[in-house]
């Protein structure tokens, strides 16, 4: 999902949360200068506004305002500590850079609540997205390779959402878990009746509650492109995948090194870095395939598919430690 306007936080004063809504419909109507000089006057009753202040940001951006836009989303910033809009990641993206910030638990959990209701409409119908039937060709190649059966008795969708995922892997396995950060999501995939057991859960914290060897499979179908750093993820999987466990994703990607903030507030991922952390974690490649899971504005989006075994060596450490 791409996020670009905020959602209403009242500053608690109701003229300038009735000029922000002005402002709002304005810019609805194409007339974003109109809406930059109502929100200005808007700051000027309210200057620690902070939906406002993103909203200017936006705005500016919008007008080709650079440095105006950025100083909005400073004042965001500031007076939003949990980055409940993303303003840190809109500064990322117009600042440059090689660094980019972690999306914090709150923007990620607004953001898919938000979306909830509508993702599986979105996803599919809008952005063409196909990242679960990606996945099953993937693993079901790698596994015929190794003359392995395409069934699993335990997997994990990781940022499992409303059950897309869950929806194509649930006739190949016997117990399927899904965790998601967002409950609105949770709610959505449990009335599907995909899964066996659902958590809400941020994936990190997940990971290192869970039993050691207790999946054979663990998923992550398009949640890794909101994910900047992935190395402590990958390794928390390594330690709860079986040893005969295999794990799968999709990622968005770009030609260079590292982890890229992407217009669309997503982050892409290079496939040395890729490399990189699956084999810090002790986990074997299968499979690294280029694949395309959806569309921007009807162009393709540069991605990944990965498949990866625990090595021999981390087989054998988790075999001693049983």
């Amino acid at each position: 999902m791409t996020d670009t306007g905020p959602l209403f936080v009242s500053c608690g004063d109701l003229i300038a949360d009735r000029r922000y809504k002005l402002a709002v419909d304005l810019a609805a109507r194409g007339d974003f200068e109109g809406a930059a000089d109502i929100l200005q006057q808007t700051l000027e009753i309210a200057p620690r506004f902070a939906t406002a202040w993103f909203a200017l940001g936006a705005i500016r951006d919008r007008l080709g305002d650079r440095s105006g836009a950025v100083a909005a989303f400073v004042q965001a910033s500031e007076f939003d500590p949990e980055d409940y809009h993303g303003a840190r990641l809109q500064l990322a993206r117009l600042n440059g850079g090689d660094t980019a910030p972690a999306m914090t638990e709150t923007y990620v959990r607004r953001l898919f609540d938000q979306y909830a209701a509508r993702y599986d409409t979105a996803l599919t119908e809008h952005l063409h997205y196909r990242g679960p039937a990606i996945l099953c060709q993937a693993i079901e190649g790698a596994m015929r390779e190794r003359g392995r059966p395409f069934h699993f008795a335990s997997a994990l969708d990781l940022g499992c959402g409303t059950g897309l995922a869950g929806e194509a892997f649930r006739p190949f396995v016997d117990r399927l878990v899904g965790i998601d950060l967002s409950p609105a999501m949770i709610t959505k995939a449990n009335e599907k009746r995909i899964y066996d057991q659902t958590h809400v859960a941020k994936i990190e914290d997940f990971l290192a509650d869970a039993a050691c060897g207790k999946y054979e499979l663990v998923l992550a179908a398009d949640v890794f492109v909101y994910v900047n750093d992935l190395a402590p993820i990958i390794a928390g999987i390594a330690g709860i995948l079986a040893p005969n466990g295999v794990l799968a994703f999709t990622v968005e990607t770009h030609s260079g090194a590292g982890t890229k903030l992407l217009p669309t507030l997503r982050f892409a991922h290079g496939a040395a870095y890729l490399r990189a952390c699956l084999a810090d974690a002790g986990l074997s490649l299968l499979t690294l395939s280029a694949a395309t899971a959806r569309t921007e504005r009807g162009v393709p989006v540069e991605g990944l598919a990965v498949v990866a075994e625990p090595s021999t060596a981390l087989r054998a450490r988790a075999t001693s430690v049983v």
